[in-house]
């Protein structure tokens, strides 16, 4: 995915370039296959499916026109993949923003939540004190009422 996020795709000649891939050369490419139909040497992939039946009735300049106009659709297609690549990197990379947000904000909610048990547990134990302070301080009250009488 780096490597298609790096591609830059160009327009030459009204055909879809793609550049900075592996070592592919598309001009160098169509310029052999050109200079193979005008030496009347037809390319080697006889079998291929890219030019319909009826491309063998048609002459070589249709044929490359053909060729090109496949070509550029092709590009097209490639160049709305390698966009909706950059797209979806972009919205993995908000993701992973936003779960890094979130798994910090989960932290920073952890250690409040212990701080607040901590406190929870201090006030506990100074209410158990008071407690036994004011049950203390009551039967002090109760035996000097008992002294007063």
């Amino acid at each position: 995915s780096s490597k298609i996020r790096n591609m830059e795709v160009q327009s030459t000649d009204g055909v879809a370039v793609l550049e900075d891939c592996i070592g592919f050369s598309l001009t160098r490419t169509i310029s052999k296959v050109e200079e193979k139909l005008k030496k009347g040497v037809l390319p080697d992939c006889q079998d291929d499916d890219i030019i319909p039946t009826v491309g063998n009735e048609m002459g070589a300049e249709a044929q490359i026109r053909f060729l090109k106009a496949k070509l550029r659709v092709t590009q097209e297609d490639l160049a709305n993949v390698v966009f909706e690549c950059k797209k979806k990197d972009d919205e993995n990379q908000n993701l992973q923003t936003r779960l890094k947000d979130t798994e910090e904000e989960n932290t920073r909610l952890q250690r409040t939540i212990s701080l607040q048990q901590s406190q929870s547990e201090k006030y506990k134990m100074l209410s158990q004190e008071a407690s036994k302070k004011t049950e203390g301080l009551q039967q002090e009250v109760t035996a000097l009422e008992k002294v007063l009488q």
